[in-house]
């Protein structure tokens, strides 16, 4: 529930993990330009799909002549060995200290292996319940992976608050039932979706609250 308009109260709070807790733009675009280049596509054109969705799922679109899963897994390998510039976004670190445990997790449109690489990047723990590509049947925009997220820690998704940067992710939240805070950039679609709109987790602080958390906004900051 809304408190006094200003406190998100939750059972857990759900990340999303490439422009919420960890920024890898610059090695998602680089990847991702060497990869049209190599496939005779348009950069531009692919860029403009691939934020928020699976990797096999955006090349099916874009280049549904190739064998998606192989392709993905080819670029997905090159986007974990490639680390420069990727680092904790703004707050996120200070956020997820102050969570407590078993209270969240993160739900990534990747795999395993590039999640845990780029949370190790950026210096942030991998948590004790993260789903990913390899975990769910249908990825973001459908809301199989929030759900299942919210049923490893214990509660349902109507209690959970999600964080989110991409409008295929804020879709999926609010298929699963939950509320949403969302981080402000180009991939996040219309503001009127989510409950909250920040411009970094900078503005968001976490405090223990009965059997959950409310989530507050940080000194000097407004929601």
């Amino acid at each position: 529930m809304t408190v006094n308009g200003t406190i998100l109260r939750a059972a857990a709070v759900l990340f999303d993990l490439d422009g919420v807790l960890v920024d890898s733009g610059a090695t998602v675009e680089r990847s991702w330009r060497r990869w049209a280049v190599r496939q005779g596509l348009n950069p531009s054109a692919v860029l403009a799909v691939c934020h928020g969705r699976p990797t096999a799922a955006t090349i099916a679109v874009v280049a549904p002549h190739l064998d998606a899963a192989a392709e993905a897994r080819r670029l997905e390998s090159e986007q974990a060995a490639d680390s420069a510039g990727v680092r904790a976004c703004p707050g996120a670190a200070d956020l997820v200290a102050e969570m407590p445990a078993g209270h969240w997790a993160v739900v990534t449109s990747g795999t395993r292996a590039l999640a845990a690489s780029r949370l190790r990047q950026a210096s942030i723990p991998v948590p004790d319940v993260l789903i990913t590509a390899d975990d769910v049947r249908r990825g973001k925009p459908d809301p199989e992976g929030y759900r299942s997220a919210a049923g490893l820690l214990g509660f349902a998704p109507s209690g959970c608050v999600v964080v989110e940067d991409a409008h295929p992710g804020v879709t999926a939240a609010r298929a699963a039932g939950c509320r949403v805070i969302g981080v402000a950039g180009p991939s996040l679609g219309p503001a009127g979706d989510v409950d909250v709109l920040v411009g970094d987790l900078g503005a968001v602080t976490a405090v223990r609250a009965g059997h959950g958390v409310d989530l507050r906004p940080r000194a000097g900051a407004r929601w």
